[in-house]
């Protein structure tokens, strides 16, 4: 049986504030000739500006949603609607669900079983002894190590002359250099400088930049003297792809997953949304990520403040962090809403290991347990500044210790979830 959510997360779970305002609009049994709820499956119809209804229905295991009208949002607010009255226990139980929903479920199902085949396909392939493609000193390589050689030079002149004249320089020239020389992630951070230049206390952070991006270059260079975790790292920092299905071809650790909390914030062309999850057996920390063109909806079947099992796959590298999930599987029962935190000790120790690994490490999620916010600080651990008075958690904590699940990052932790005293999420 799924744990009923609570207003926020489904709101949560909405592409927009329109999205969100739209979907409290429908969200009455007078407007839904049909609704019904069976075996983890919401359904139901609603009125439209037609003659027919709109047929809506959400898989609540993943989630998945679908729905008959012509929104591009997604899920839409009929969906969004249905799930909010699920929530204050509005939708009636149902013996079975209607056909056009089990043809749905079974089509779900049938897609899922052929995506494990081939899952399993590669993992058999990759665990056959197949030899990898060298990594040898291709036009690429050849490309990059020039353009990282200028930047070496470039970071050099700007240490020998002072940060002074930091506002005159040509950040975007030298990042569309270094995407000419096939760097594209260095020039992304390279790009973000004139941003650092524009906050409180810039020649400490500019500086701290200019150093991981000269380490950075420095790697790229003697990388054929770095363990070969570390060495793979710094060819994904350095903009160097890892596909889809070698990702999935490698192994996956099986746990149950609590989903932290999510944020979306705009690349270039591109919304990125990050979710931070944590297993409860392995503690394994695990950042999921989805991308899609401005406006566009992204990846929604990750609920905030929900445990899910499930097989991930991690991406290579020294402190592996982003991962896919591979397959999911039945939810057990039992499973407590709020999940295990550590000490503020304990958790920094975490994070050294993993800068210690991997030393551009911008972020990584922390459940602390038994901390009491501030307006400033959490736990004595410092806010970010984008977190800074946090009034919203302050109101759950009441004064009180509470358990708090954050991203951690150089400028300070970044609220998430928390959950009060009945164990409830209360999203940040």
């Amino acid at each position: 049986m799924i744990e009923r959510w609570s207003r926020d997360q489904v709101l949560a779970l909405a592409p927009d504030a329109s999205s969100q305002k739209a979907a409290q609009g429908v969200a009455a049994a007078a407007k839904w000739s049909l609704r019904g709820t069976t075996d983890g499956v919401l359904f139901g119809e609603c009125k439209g500006s037609g003659a027919k209804p709109y047929l809506a229905c959400v898989d609540l295991g993943e989630p998945a949603y679908r729905c008959s009208c012509p929104s591009r949002k997604f899920p839409c607010k009929h969906a969004l609607g249905l799930m909010l009255m699920w929530s204050a226990d509005g939708v009636p139980v149902h013996e079975a669900a209607p056909q056009w929903v089990m043809e749905w479920l079974e089509g779900r199902a049938e897609r899922a079983a052929k995506s494990a085949a081939k899952i399993e396909t590669a993992r058999t392939r990759a665990g056959s002894g197949e030899p990898a493609a060298p990594d040898g000193e291709s036009v690429r390589h050849t490309r990059v190590a020039a353009g990282l050689a200028e930047l070496e030079r470039w970071l050099a002149d700007q240490v020998r002359q002072g940060l002074a004249g930091a506002a005159g320089h040509d950040w975007d020239g030298l990042a569309k250099r270094l995407i000419d020389a096939q760097a594209p992630a260095v020039a992304g951070v390279v790009s973000r400088l004139g941003r650092v230049r524009a906050e409180d206390g810039w020649p400490g952070r500019l500086l701290e930049e200019y150093a991981l991006i000269n380490l950075l270059a420095v790697a790229y260079r003697r990388r054929a003297e770095l363990p070969g975790p570390l060495a793979r790292t710094v060819l994904i920092r350095a903009g160097f792809p890892v596909t889809r299905e070698e990702v999935l071809s490698g192994p996956a650790v099986r746990d149950l997953w609590d989903v932290l909390g999510r944020r979306d914030e705009e690349e270039d062309r591109l919304t990125a949304r990050r979710v931070w999850l944590r297993g409860r057996r392995t503690g394994r920390a695990a950042l999921v990520l989805s991308f899609a063109p401005q406006g566009q909806p992204l990846d929604a079947s990750l609920v905030t403040g929900t445990t899910i099992d499930a097989e991930l796959a991690y991406y290579p590298g020294a402190a592996p962090l982003r991962a896919l999930v591979a397959i999911r599987h039945d939810r057990p029962d039992g499973v407590s809403a709020a999940p295990p935190g550590v000490a503020v000790e304990e958790a920094l120790d975490e994070v050294a290991r993993a800068l210690g690994e991997d030393p551009w490490t911008e972020s990584w999620p922390l459940v602390l347990a038994g901390v009491v916010p501030g307006q400033a600080a959490l736990g004595g651990l410092p806010l970010h500044p984008r977190a800074r008075d946090p009034w919203r958690l302050i109101a759950v904590s009441g004064g009180r210790p509470v358990t708090v699940a954050t991203e951690w990052t150089p400028r300070g932790v970044r609220p998430l979830t928390a959950w009060d005293d009945d164990g409830t999420a209360v999203i940040l």
